[in-house]
């Protein structure tokens, strides 16, 4: 597939694997040929419209004529543990071949990308023999697949290197250099095509992240005093829709101060402008008001036009203002957030968006549901048709609440877990008010799952409250069915297979089948 011995032009080494890789698709109607594995190493970050690190990468390849055209793409990050390298590279393989059968093309070939900075007192070259046997592991998936890896690279502290040269000294030991980024023929042809290169996946990442800093004190403190009025108003079935019309009216205003707010460059600067234009006790009250479910999907209407814009900026802040205790309690703006990312036609961020929103709750049907949806390329105007159809000025819901009343038999039975049959809400669910949130105990470690939702079921419906190491208490909207867990590890790894779309996005976050 690629030429080892030189830099550009046409190969004169008839060595195995050789073959001409097109860009056509990825640059709409402009087709760049890649022959070179430095080609390739530069076209990485206009494969995923990101600079990648700490990331294992395969990109599809379809034949068309004798030349290897790309296709989809799936990235997850590196393992911690080398136990988990094997698993890692199993699902990546499987998940992405999977994908590309389900669009009909099945991939012939596969390019393999490892990429880490080094770690203290190692060299780009102890990274590259570091990550070697992940590379191997992921060219015997596969192959396993009967799908060959052509070209593996390793791209590090600014050099990359093959593991498929064909013989000892075909490549420098110490890798070759990186091309000085926008420079290559690749980067000309994204440039002309409209195609951006971001930053990392991490500072697209610092944008949704809590605040650590001095202010995350004081936005907790408001949570606190804002919760213990407002929760329980949520839960009092006679005072629900007020709280929701509340909500909606202060998102609303806040819109409007966002949509007149000057604007400024730079990502940084902005979400700090953002920051200063909402208050603690306006974002206390957005946020704990957003976690009943018929109220979220009421503020998913705002996503498209001039609204999407601002929209999003607003849910970006709530997310970074759901600080401390209230983590969980980011599920609801984060998956916002991923929603009109997905509808304004940014998938990156939707992904990323929607995979830090199951990792803060890994039971939220919405963001599951649109996580999937999003990684396997679906179109989202069918939920964009449901969301328009619950009513303009946010006077209905996309969830069907005379529905779902007719159904419960009390007050408290409102609020019973998911459902599944798909009635009415974009998250299949029918449920209308808030959901409980809820931890494991130890004690249900031998009980069955379905043992413990008949358990919750059976308990009255109320507000749970906990106390920090300070002795303040913590008011919390519970919701059913969300049952939390902590662990990373292989478990959680399972989650994040890039064509299903049912990932977490921490250390191993995945990059859907693009």
């Amino acid at each position: 597939m690629t030429n080892h011995s030189e830099t550009t032009g046409p190969s004169e080494n008839d060595g195995i694997g050789r073959r001409d890789v097109t860009g056509a698709g990825t640059m709409h109607d402009n087709q760049v040929t890649l022959r070179t594995p430095a080609e390739l190493a530069d076209a990485l970050p206009y494969l995923l419209g990101y600079r990648a690190e700490d990331s294992i990468v395969l990109v599809a390849l379809h034949d068309r004529g004798g030349r290897g055209r790309f296709g989809g793409r799936a990235r997850l990050g590196i393992p911690t543990s080398r136990d988990d390298w094997e698993p890692a590279a199993r699902q990546l393989a499987q998940g992405l071949v999977a994908g590309s059968e389900r669009r009909g093309a099945r991939p012939e070939q596969m390019v393999a990308y490892v990429c880490q900075e080094p770690g203290k007192g190692e060299s780009g070259r102890d990274v590259m023999r570091r990550l070697q046997p992940l590379a191997q592991l992921l060219r015997t998936e596969c192959g396993r697949l009967d799908v060959p890896v052509i070209e593996a690279l390793c791209i590090s502290a600014g050099r990359f290197w093959s593991y498929c040269c064909p013989s000892e000294g075909c490549c420098p030991d110490d890798g070759s250099p990186m091309g000085l980024p926008g420079t290559s023929v690749l980067a000309a042809a994204a440039t002309y095509a409209g195609i951006q290169v971001r930053g990392t996946l991490r500072e697209l990442r610092a944008r949704l992240l809590p605040w650590e800093t001095a202010a995350a004190l004081e936005q907790e403190i408001a949570l606190d005093t804002v919760g213990m009025n407002l929760v329980p108003r949520i839960l009092d079935e006679a005072n629900r829709a007020q709280v929701a019309q509340e909500t909606l009216d202060l998102a609303e205003l806040v819109l409007v101060r966002f949509t007149a707010a000057t604007p400024v460059p730079g990502t940084l600067p902005s979400d700090l402008r953002d920051d200063e234009l909402l208050t603690h006790e306006e974002a206390a009250a957005l946020i704990l008001g957003l976690q009943d479910r018929t109220t979220r999907d009421r503020a998913a209407a705002w996503m498209e036009g001039d609204e999407a814009g601002p929209a999003l900026r607003l849910w970006r802040a709530l997310a970074r203002r759901c600080v401390g205790p209230y983590g969980e309690h980011a599920a609801a703006p984060l998956t916002l957030a991923g929603w009109v990312a997905w509808s304004s036609g940014d998938d990156l961020e939707a992904r990323e968006a929607l995979a830090m929103a199951l990792g803060a709750d890994p039971d939220y049907l919405f963001a599951r549901l649109l996580h999937q949806a999003c990684n396997e390329g679906l179109d989202p105007e069918a939920i964009r048709r449901c969301l328009r159809a619950g009513g303009t000025g946010r006077k209905a819901s996309c969830a069907d609440e005379k529905n779902a009343t007719e159904q419960q038999d009390g007050p408290h039975q409102k609020y019973a877990p998911d459902r599944k049959d798909g009635a009415g809400s974009p998250d299949g669910s029918s449920e209308t008010g808030p959901r409980r949130r809820r931890r494991l105990r130890s004690g249900d470690g031998g009980r069955s799952r379905s043992a413990r939702t008949e358990s919750r079921r059976s308990r009255p419906d109320v507000s749970r409250t906990s106390t920090s190491p300070e002795g303040r208490t913590h008011p919390r909207v519970s919701r059913p069915g969300a049952t939390r867990t902590n662990g990373a590890g292989k478990g959680a790894m399972a989650r994040d297979t890039a064509s299903s779309g049912g990932g977490r996005s921490e250390s191993n976050g995945t990059e859907g089948d693009v």
